[in-house]
């Protein structure tokens, strides 16, 4: 399996960004797909998930309402829509998958599979 994470950039506070993650090497339909993110001298932390065969998302409270995970089954990606970006949403974004469909979410030693992450920057 295979994550390839694009998207990433320099953005002002308020504008937005998408970003992609592009899943290869086997079918996903039973998997949990997440993204995580992590700023300088911080711990990893959750942002999003979505589970692949139903469509369920969760989001942690700092980007609920900011924020849509999504995917296209057709393409095998799944995107991050990130609107009303903050400057505390700075940091590498990774995108993860959980093979084992399991419901911890936030829990990145759930994840199995790790994308090699994007930078995303929010001036202020």
């Amino acid at each position: 399996v295979q994550l390839q994470a694009s998207g990433g950039g320099l953005v002002q506070a308020g504008g937005s960004l998408r970003l992609s993650c592009a899943a290869s090497g086997r079918t996903f339909s039973s998997y949990v797909m997440a993204w995580f993110r992590q700023a300088p001298g911080k711990e990893r932390e959750f942002v999003a998930a979505l589970r692949w065969s139903s469509g369920f998302t969760y989001y942690s409270n700092s980007v609920k309402g900011r924020f849509t995970i999504s995917r296209d089954n057709a393409k095998n990606t799944v995107y991050l829509q990130m609107n009303s970006l903050k400057p505390e949403d700075t940091a590498v974004y990774y995108c993860a998958a959980d093979r084992q469909g399991t419901y911890y979410y936030t829990i990145s030693g759930q994840y199995d599979y790790w994308g090699q992450g994007t930078q995303v920057t929010v001036s202020s």
